[in-house]
């Protein structure tokens, strides 16, 4: 981020049952305007872990303090009227809490496998159930690190033990889909965290295979000689390695907790419409079916999935990939599937010099959710980053909450 098989399919439809869970107790008693329904829609803030973009502030401060700034940040999405976090707890193949799979996060502490003296995704999920918001716990399956040294991760970790699993490409360390064994390991070391908390969803961002780079190849043809037998091509391979990873997580998360969601924010591109009919009015240069792997359109279609929140983080009008454009295919795409929209909103950008002249009118952000109101299948917005929500640099945030947020509401489950 600039920053998941039929047999489960009935399992994760939106339109099944839930039953309520203790964790809602706060904000379901929070009184609704006279005469009038609670409204539903979620409203959420990512928290990025990695290289301590949102929290902690930097490496090594004392547990206390590193609590204390966790704390103050689901006091402000509070403050924010928002109902949702999204809390990075693997943020580079290393943990937020003491897992016994993989090392606790370099973020926490600066070295990677040393103890940061408390538990943070345990802290993350009561207290921010205390005010009454949703933890969605956010992972990411195949990033291993940053870097492209293996001998700079913690002595013991799994890539130093299973060399053969780990791929250097683009100045980054990452997981090789290809690998059966790699698939299993991921799912067992996410899924530690749903046996053990008490988390309301397992939330996966855009990366699956990398983002291409410029005259670079993800060198794994050794996986595909071995495992690509009766594909078409690697591509289509690939795209299959990426499929078995969603299906199998969606159908192992509803076999632990079938009240444990399952969502994905994906680059809001599936395929532009001058590579496939089916696709967006888009001229991206960047499809995640074709450049990332990622079948994210098919995974809506086939109910893999509990919730989308594609990224969509170009204002209304940018010509390559226009937001008013967007949403509405997201619309369409999600009509009848029983998978729930989000959108995902780049409060980042707002104010930001470096972005189109839209980006500095501090109303943009509040026209996208105006816009959005159109739309009947949009079930709320999710905005990066928690740093943006808390230093609004032009008030664009501000503007989302006076125009949109008068009230707390309700998650739509």
């Amino acid at each position: 981020m600039t920053g998941a098989a039929a047999a489960v399919t009935g399992a994760v439809m939106a339109g099944d049952a839930v039953v309520p869970s203790r964790r809602r107790t706060a904000l379901a008693g929070a009184a609704a305007p006279a005469g009038r329904a609670a409204r539903r829609e979620l409203r959420g803030v990512w928290i990025a872990t990695v290289a301590n973009v949102d929290w902690p502030s930097k490496p090594g401060l004392t547990a206390a303090a590193q609590r204390a700034e966790l704390v103050a940040l689901l006091d402000r999405a509070v403050d924010r009227r928002l109902n949702t976090v999204m809390l990075q707890v693997r943020p580079t193949a290393d943990a937020l809490w003491p897992s016994s799979y993989e090392p606790w996060a370099a973020c926490l502490t600066g070295v990677q496998g040393k103890d940061p003296g408390w538990d943070p995704l345990g802290t993350a999920v009561s207290e921010a159930h205390r005010r009454g918001l949703e933890l969605h716990a956010w992972f990411n399956p195949y990033r291993v690190a940053n870097h492209t040294d293996p001998s700079r991760l913690a002595a013991g970790h799994p890539a130093r033990r299973h060399p053969g699993w780990v791929l250097p490409y683009g100045g980054k360390l990452y997981y090789d889909p290809g690998l059966p064994e790699v698939r299993r390991f991921v799912q067992d070391a996410m899924l530690d965290a749903v046996r053990r908390y008490d988390i309301d969803a397992v939330h996966w961002d855009d990366y699956f295979y990398p983002y291409p780079v410029a005259g670079q190849v993800f060198g794994d043809s050794a996986s595909y000689k071995k495992h690509g037998a009766g594909f078409r091509d690697r591509a289509a391979w690939r795209r299959d390695n990426i499929d078995r990873l969603v299906r199998e997580t969606a159908e192992r998360i509803k076999g632990l907790k079938k009240d444990v969601r399952f969502g994905i924010s994906p680059f809001a591109v599936w395929r532009n419409a001058s590579t496939d009919p089916l696709g967006s009015d888009t001229a991206a240069g960047v499809q995640t079916y074709d450049d990332l792997y990622a079948d994210t359109r098919g995974w809506v279609r086939k109910g893999w999935i509990d919730y989308v929140c594609p990224q969509i983080y170009w204002h209304i009008g940018f010509a390559d990939a226009d937001y008013a454009k967007l949403l509405p295919w997201w619309d369409r795409t999600v009509r009848g599937t029983g998978v729930e929209l989000y959108v995902g909103e780049a409060l980042y950008k707002a104010g930001d010099p470096a972005q189109p002249a839209a980006w500095r009118d501090p109303a943009e952000l509040s026209r996208h959710l105006t816009f959005a109101h159109d739309y009947d299948q949009v079930r709320g917005h999710v905005h990066f980053s928690a740093k943006d929500v808390v230093r609004d640099r032009i008030g664009a945030m501000a503007r989302v909450v006076a125009d949109h947020y008068g009230g707390r509401a309700r998650t739509p489950r």
